[in-house]
């Protein structure tokens, strides 16, 4: 059980680390562009690559870090060495959260660089889309134990 906990302490590092970047993220764009006015053109060739990159992003990297982990995790279940079939649990884990994780602070830098002036919300969006998904990913000790089909002692 121990090893267990040990296992969600590492990947909750990664997961608080993400939502502190986020905060971190949103209030020096907010104190960045308070009084200013954006400078990029809504509807310049550079404001619509940029903001289709970030929902592209968003798009694919949240199903395909979700399903590269299940597929991955269906192995890692078949792995006798618990240390072993942890360490690989923390790396996919760490892994799918920083992919999902970037999605939410690329969005909110995004928001800040093209839409902080304006109604366009899509950036915010993309962002709660994210945030939500980095929501699933938490780590608990009853979530690894069922992934990795686990039997454990309750001592």
């Amino acid at each position: 059980m121990k090893n267990i906990e040990r296992i969600v302490r590492q990947i909750n590092q990664i997961y608080y680390l993400i939502y502190t970047g986020t905060i971190l993220s949103t209030i020096i764009g907010y104190y960045i562009t308070m009084n200013t006015v954006n400078t990029v053109n809504l509807k310049s060739e550079l404001s619509i690559s940029l903001s289709s990159l970030i929902i592209l992003y968003i798009i694919i990297s949240i199903p395909s870090a979700l399903a590269l982990f299940h597929r991955n995790l269906k192995k890692w279940r078949e792995i006798d060495d618990m240390f072993l079939k942890g360490k690989k649990y923390i790396f996919g884990a760490q892994m799918r959260l920083f992919f999902v994780g970037f999605g939410v602070i690329l969005s909110i830098v995004g928001h800040f660089i093209l839409y902080v002036h304006t109604s366009n919300m899509s950036m915010i969006a993309c962002a709660g889309i994210a945030a939500i998904a980095l929501f699933f990913c938490k780590p608990s000790v009853g979530k690894v134990i069922t992934e990795l089909e686990l039997e454990v002692d309750e001592d």
